[in-house]
């Protein structure tokens, strides 16, 4: 799958990944101590949707579009609709934060981010668009290395969010070896790993080696906004695999996702599941 986000940035798996991740964070800021956040796959960190892209598809206006418009949202989606709005401070809506965006703005001013970014381009934009903000900083580098030289932090807290483009034909078993190699040396941080859902299978056998894995607190978190077709290679859905999320945030979940799930449907096979592969101790 070869996922080039200026096409597809606020769509419905842009409003799932950068809420959820919005909620994760706003929790971690429950404790005073600083911690820190590594986005091993971070892209440019901010959309322009009147891009010729962003046109291109419109999938913006079944994604965040909806959203903007939406009633009664739960307050934990608060945080991630500030930022949005915090870019268009005019109204409407014209640009749209990627993970590196929502981590900038969201964290404090003791805490600490770092930016994987292996394209030589798009980590050049990134470095523009973060510049002045002194607590982040920029890597032009693989960010499945970065998991091993940058962990443990000096902080001794913190979250990693490893949502790769899925172009490489073993990246699930790369976010597998991820998830060892981080576990190795930050077993108490928070890891969020994004995937799409094309292949109903393919996600099962994903979750089924994460249990056999058997690192506590491992929780996956599902949302398709249509019917899965077989044979059909089209994006129906997304999810997360957390591992130890922050303390209070399943609550939350219990609010934000049949909300998410009904907002965004495409159709009446839209739904949203949410299980411990591994549940605590």
């Amino acid at each position: 799958m070869n996922y080039r986000h200026a096409y597809h940035a606020g769509n419905f798996a842009d409003v799932f990944k950068h809420a959820l991740l919005a909620m994760c964070l706003e929790h971690m800021k429950g404790k005073d101590k600083p911690f820190f956040v590594l986005d091993t796959h971070a892209g440019i960190g901010l959309y322009d949707l009147a891009s010729d892209e962003a046109v291109k598809t419109g999938e913006w206006h079944h994604g965040i579009g909806r959203l903007m418009e939406a009633t009664d949202v739960p307050a934990e989606l608060t945080p991630y609709l500030d930022v949005v709005r915090g870019l268009n401070p005019e109204g409407g809506l014209r640009y749209y934060p990627g993970s590196p965006w929502v981590a900038k703005a969201l964290t404090r001013a003791g805490d600490r981010v770092a930016l994987c970014e292996l394209h030589p381009a798009d980590a050049e934009a990134l470095a523009a668009t973060v510049r002045r903000d002194r607590r982040v900083k920029v890597h032009a580098q693989d960010g499945y290395a970065a998991i091993k030289s940058m962990l443990p932090p000096p902080e001794r807290r913190g979250m990693v969010l490893i949502d790769p483009p899925y172009e490489r034909r073993d990246e699930f078993a790369a976010l597998e070896q991820a998830v060892v190699d981080g576990i190795k040396r930050f077993a108490g941080g928070t890891f969020a790993l994004w995937y799409p859902i094309k292949d109903a299978l393919e996600i099962a056998n994903f979750h089924a080696r994460l249990e056999d894995l058997g690192v506590p607190k491992t929780l996956s978190i599902d949302l398709m906004v249509r019917r899965s077709r077989r044979g059909l290679p089209r994006l129906d859905g997304c999810g997360y695999v957390f591992i130890n999320p922050p303390y209070g945030m399943l609550a939350g979940l219990e609010r934000v996702m049949p909300f998410l799930s009904g907002l965004l449907a495409l159709d009446d096979g839209a739904g949203w599941t949410q299980r411990w592969l591994v549940p605590e101790g």
